[in-house]
């Protein structure tokens, strides 16, 4: 168990190591962070912090060296730096579930050899491989690259053949995914932490508005079926237990309705906090990013019971320039990440808004 005084580390310096560092903070931890970008905005609520690339191996022994655990805000951390970590102190989430989630194939993979619902996919890496995709899985579809990819990035919907290979050239030719169309009604999304003992606990189901690919808007609760929400949190569950996942991670699904119907299709895993998750910030009696902390130092897990319900909207770009009239909206709480320069798609903040159950 790590203890109160003990240093926690985080790889990763944006929005999300910053509010986990400042989780760490209020449990008693002195917080590192490590990041290529002196900028970082989780530098200025850390008591230490490391500027070096994800590649030096020297700066990264000494970063495990000085810390007690190491955790990350983002998916796409190089395998050899993860490696580099876990031989010098304690990762969590451990490696597997860093190296699965972060190829769409690999991750499409074990999801579906869990019997779990997923859109029908093939690789693509070359065009014949595209040419097979498509016959076997019919357009509309979705190019996706395998890796890098996030808020709409390397990402196409293809509706005719050739506009699958020009998609593909404009991803520079990368390995991809071919993933067949689902027709959803919207999109919802499971938070939930679990510790090494395999203690678990969720948030409830929310759901979740994109605008031009990014977040936008997330609704707590998500006005689903109980039985679907059930079905949501075991989907989860059953996913974290096969990675023995540490911390918190999200499962974002499609929710397809067929007249009365309802059911889910996972989309991707998030193995760490996760926007959809912002709404606990003030909305929640836990807030995940709390809740990541407790997991990743082998604590109790918090309540994740709900305030009421809950609205969190993304500030980005411009959006953040509203600050003062957010700051004087009755209940309305507002969280903006230091960030130097808005620019658009950028997230800068977000605002959260709880009103009273039933009303």
């Amino acid at each position: 168990m790590i203890r109160p005084g003990s240093t926690f580390g985080i790889l990763g310096g944006g929005q999300l190591g910053r509010m986990i560092a400042m989780a760490a903070a209020e449990l008693g931890l002195r917080v590192h962070v490590y990041a290529p970008d002196p900028d970082s905005p989780a530098f200025e609520v850390a008591a230490a912090h490391t500027v070096a690339s994800y590649e030096d191996e020297t700066a990264l022994t000494d970063f495990a060296q000085a810390v007690d655990v190491v955790t990350y805000e983002f998916e796409n951390v190089p395998g050899a730096t993860a490696a580099i970590l876990s031989d010098h102190t304690r990762l969590a989430p451990n490696a597997r579930a860093l190296s699965i989630t972060q190829d769409r194939f690999a991750e499409k993979t074990f999801v579906a050899d869990l019997g779990i619902p997923v859109a029908p996919f093939a690789a693509v890496s070359t065009p014949p491989e595209y040419t097979e995709a498509v016959a076997a899985i019919g357009l509309p579809a979705v190019l996706k690259t395998r890796r890098f990819g996030y808020d709409g990035k390397g990402q196409a919907m293809i509706e005719r053949w050739d506009s699958g290979l020009a998609a593909w050239n404009d991803f520079g030719q990368a390995a991809s995914i071919l993933e067949g169309f689902v027709a959803f009604e919207r999109e919802v999304s499971v938070v939930a932490a679990r510790t090494r003992d395999g203690n678990f606990a969720a948030y409830d189901l929310c759901a979740n508005e994109h605008r031009s690919h990014i977040l936008d808007t997330t609704r707590v609760p998500a006005g689903v079926a109980p039985q679907t929400e059930r079905e949501a949190v075991t989907i989860a569950r059953r996913i974290a237990d096969a990675l023995d996942y540490v911390g918190v991670l999200a499962v974002e699904m499609f929710l397809v309705r067929e007249g009365d119907r309802e059911s889910l299709v996972v989309n991707e895993i998030a193995p760490r906090v996760h926007n959809s998750g912002h709404w606990t910030l003030g909305g929640a009696q836990t807030s995940q990013f709390e809740q990541h902390v407790r997991a990743v130092c082998g604590w109790p897990l918090g309540s994740t019971r709900r305030l009421g319900r809950v609205q969190m909207q993304n500030l980005i770009g411009s959006d953040a320039d509203r600050w003062e009239a957010l700051l004087a909206e009755p209940g309305a709480r507002l969280h903006l990440y230091g960030k130097t320069q808005a620019r658009p798609g950028r997230k800068m903040g977000h605002v959260t808004r709880v009103f009273p159950e039933g009303g």
